[in-house]
């Protein structure tokens, strides 16, 4: 038997709105995964910092500023920095069609955008997540 998913939910930036974070964060507690959500307002710095300390799998980053172009990398640039290139990430909020495919190209592994079902998010990460977990 395996263990759960670790996957942190954080809010980077000076983005406000958790509620859509704090739905998905439910509904993948429900599916059996250990969630742990960092908080609104978050530097780039401070993720990192939870994402370690929580030895987590996934990091999943919201973001509905219009900040993603600038946050997004700096957030995966501090990763790699911290030994932490492992740990895959997600990014949902509002985000662009123009923009997924340059956020990808980052080394994003998914982007969710509003409307998504929570099952679709789910069995992403069921999907992807386990075949890569110990």
């Amino acid at each position: 038997m395996t263990a759960p998913l670790r996957i942190v939910l954080a809010k980077v930036g000076l983005d406000g709105h958790d509620r859509g974070i704090k739905v998905v964060a439910r509904a993948l507690r429900d599916a059996g995964m250990h969630v742990i959500y960092a908080g609104l307002w978050l530097t780039p710095e401070a993720v990192v910092r939870v994402v370690a300390d929580e030895d987590a799998d996934w990091l999943g980053l919201s973001i509905l500023s219009g900040a993603h172009m600038t946050l997004t990398p700096r957030v995966l640039d501090l990763l790699k920095q911290a030994g932490l290139g492992n740990v895959r990430v997600l990014v949902g909020g509002i985000i662009p069609e123009g923009d997924i495919p340059k956020l990808l190209g980052m080394g994003v592994a998914r982007v969710f955008g509003p409307g998504t079902a929570l099952e679709e998010i789910v069995a992403f990460l069921k999907g992807v997540g386990e075949a890569g977990h110990a």
